[in-house]
């Protein structure tokens, strides 16, 4: 008899990944500007913190909300009891409202088929639990988000079947990728329950094209228990052109007939993690058009409720429209202007980087730097980046890309003078690599990295012309 459960001691969390093991060897050895200049810089995390100025400004002219009163009066009492976990009216009308604004009031989002959950990951998760079964599949366009390995699979035991996009058109969803990564699951004998994206892309800093949301429409519109969910939690980072277009718009400007067969079928996960920059106030949302994964969703977000403390503060900022369309004008600003800098200083070094025009990282071409054309290649340059340039950037390999030698570098997540030293000290690995022999390096790997594991023998992380 096991003493501890199979999810206890079973080794598919993916933590063991790359994008979390590079967290750990940051956190061992952290940059500071004074305190230790040589250490590592994390350029692995995806939060934005370009604009903490605009919010903590509003909540020194708000010392009230701050304070939990209303009207001068301490509303302490009211909100340490229990709350329905159907959360404040409030403020879920405060969040549909802003995710109108940021997708231009283009389309209106009803607050009763919203569902609160503590964060994107817990929206994820139980968007699963309602419309998957243990054993089922969902399709995900590669590069994708290294946690939707966790997020998606662990507990559930929904498989991910990868729609394999490359490199020759930008990465983009293609009807014969998505084609073959259905057939690929149907040969695992598999149930397709449907497609999930996200939207601007994590790790590509892309928004999605009216094309590619036509292909995927059209490929569940007839497959009557097929779902497709859109993840938006970084609709609000969209700073240049193309502009965002969400799903729900796409669902709006459909035929009416074609828009009713999959209406139901459609789901959208927001989160104010990247957009306000609060991913410790953990606050997801799920918005869904079909009852009953609304009410069964909403049975499980007792297990992972949204504080009403947090509720009540965010109410009042989000309702402030004033400050809602100052903040989302700068904070675009801001994170192109940053987006930028990181372009311009890769270019420097030689090193190129997909088009973006969202997000709060890029996706960044490094195959040149390659000994070979090889997954183990990218990792040895990998482990050089985080050793010896004295950066944690996240392998393609981790985001299931089919293709070695992509990176994805975060920007928004420090100051401008850190990215400033985080270039040269790219700009100065490039050019001492110019002419050195592969695998030679002053830096011994082998010690610290011996209890790794990387997952090079998967199929999709094979080299296309290893396939």
């Amino acid at each position: 008899m096991r003493l501890l459960s199979r999810k206890a001691t079973c080794n598919t969390h993916g933590q063991d990944s790359s994008y979390f093991l590079g967290w750990e060897e940051y956190e061992k050895n952290p940059y500071d500007k004074v305190k230790n200049p040589n250490g590592i810089i994390q350029m692995g995390l995806a939060e934005n913190q370009l604009s903490f100025d605009l919010l903590e400004s509003w909540l020194a002219k708000n010392p009230d909300v701050s304070g939990f009163k209303r009207d001068g009066k301490s509303i302490f009492r009211e909100l340490a009891l229990f709350q329905d976990y159907h959360g404040l009216p409030l403020f879920k009308k405060a969040l549909v409202d802003f995710m109108a604004e940021i997708r231009g009031n283009k389309v209106t989002f009803d607050p009763n088929h919203m569902v609160l959950t503590a964060g994107a990951t817990s929206a994820n998760e139980t968007l699963m639990f309602c419309v998957a079964e243990e054993g089922d599949a969902f399709l995900l366009p590669t590069p994708y988000y290294p946690g939707f390995d966790r997020d998606l699979k662990w507990r559930t035991g929904v498989e991910i079947v990868p729609i394999q996009c490359t490199s020759s058109n930008n990465f983009r969803i293609t009807e014969s990728a998505l084609e073959q990564a259905y057939q690929d699951a149907t040969k695992r004998n598999l149930r397709v329950k449907g497609v999930l994206v996200t939207n601007p892309s994590n790790p590509l800093g892309t928004t999605l094209s009216r094309n590619e949301f036509d292909l995927l429409v059209d490929f569940i519109k007839d497959k009557e228990t097929m779902h497709l969910i859109s993840d938006e939690i970084y609709s609000g980072t969209v700073f240049s052109s193309p502009s965002f277009v969400s799903v729900m718009e796409i669902l709006k400007e459909m035929n009416p007939n074609d828009a009713t067969k999959i209406w139901n079928r459609v789901h959208v996960v927001y989160s104010l993690s990247k957009d306000l920059g609060l991913p410790g106030f953990r606050v997801g949302a799920i918005y869904s058009e079909n009852d009953a994964v609304v009410a069964a969703a909403t049975k499980m977000s007792s297990f992972g409720l949204v504080s009403s403390q947090t509720q009540y503060l965010l109410a009042a900022m989000l309702s402030d429209n004033k400050f809602t369309k100052k903040y989302i004008s700068e904070n675009q600003k801001r994170l192109r202007r940053r987006q930028r800098m990181l372009v311009t200083g890769l270019q420097k070094a030689g090193i190129k980087c997909l088009k973006s025009n969202a997000g709060l990282f890029c996706w960044v071409d490094m195959r040149h730097l390659l000994c070979s054309n090889t997954f183990e290649a990218e990792m040895e340059l990998w482990k050089k980046i985080v050793y010896q340039v004295g950066l944690n950037i996240s392998p393609g390999s981790s985001c299931h890309c089919s293709e070695p030698g992509w990176f994805r570098v975060c920007f928004a997540n420090m100051s401008q003078d850190t990215l400033n030293v985080a270039m040269k000290r790219v700009k100065n690995f490039v050019t001492d690599s110019t002419g050195a022999e592969c695998g030679s390096s002053s830096v011994s790997f082998t010690k610290s990295f011996s209890n790794w594991v990387f997952r090079l023998s998967s199929r999709d992380h094979r080299a296309p012309e290893e396939r």
